[in-house]
């Protein structure tokens, strides 16, 4: 699948479509939690309340269309395809710089450490949300989030690693949107949900799988082009 440059250029521009998408419904996400009983205390946050406020009062009719824990969970399945979304284009923005050799070195390791990361938070985030249907099973969700913590800390420090090894190689914005993670993380999460910190982790890929789209990017940091071999510079994702 992820060898079809095709394939490859589709999934890139599904993942930026994703991002724009994801950049509104975590808002919206948000939104319904701070209906429920324990999103009332991320109100207590000036900086939160200045735009939840409004904005529930704005959006009022797709947020009471039922008790707040269903439409808080119905909602946060939306991470699951987000999630799995931006994976793929991972994949595909690995299976790309491999297929002409960039992936070297300290790469290899942060992209087979940051590829788990990532297919483990998506089991995480499907797990809390889609085995929750008609309201909140807090036990469950209690347990789930055990599960959960590590796994997206764990995304979260791979995610570092491969965003400062991709900033060395020359990928510009979205390696340093990889790299700059957990401070992003927290402003992040001073503002809105938790499920939003995933936002720059879904641009980033979804800036790469731009460029996977175009086929303009050209790669300084591949093997040579040996002689018969096709020429891929100007369908890869660059790199010093």
């Amino acid at each position: 699948m992820f060898d079809d440059t095709h394939t490859q250029a589709r999934i890139g521009r599904l993942a930026f479509i994703t991002a724009c998408c994801a950049l509104v419904l975590g808002q919206l996400h948000a939104l319904a939690r701070h209906q429920t009983a324990d999103g009332q205390d991320d109100l207590k946050s000036p900086l939160v309340r200045a735009w939840s406020d409004p904005a529930r009062r704005a959006l009022r009719p797709l947020l009471d269309w039922a008790s707040p824990d269903v439409v808080y969970v119905t909602y946060g399945k939306v991470w699951l395809p987000i999630f799995t979304i931006f994976t793929l284009a991972a994949f595909a923005v690995h299976r790309r710089r491999s297929q002409t050799g960039a992936v070297r070195g300290a790469e290899r390791w942060a992209w087979r450490l940051a590829l788990t990361g990532y297919v483990v938070a998506c089991l995480a985030v499907g797990l809390e949300y889609w085995t929750q249907w008609g309201g909140v099973n807090q036990d469950l969700l209690d347990t789930i989030f055990l599960f959960s913590l590590p796994a997206i800390l764990f995304m979260v420090l791979t995610t570092t690693f491969l965003g400062i090894v991709l900033i060395r190689r020359g990928l510009g914005l979205p390696a340093w949107l990889l790299a700059l993670v957990l401070p992003e993380a927290i402003a992040i999460t001073s503002v809105t949900s938790m499920g939003n910190m995933v936002l720059p982790i879904c641009f980033a890929f979804g800036m790469l799988g731009r460029r996977l789209g175009s086929g303009h990017e050209t790669l300084a940091n591949g093997r040579p082009t040996a002689a018969g071999e096709p020429d891929l510079a100007h369908e890869t994702l660059g790199g010093r």
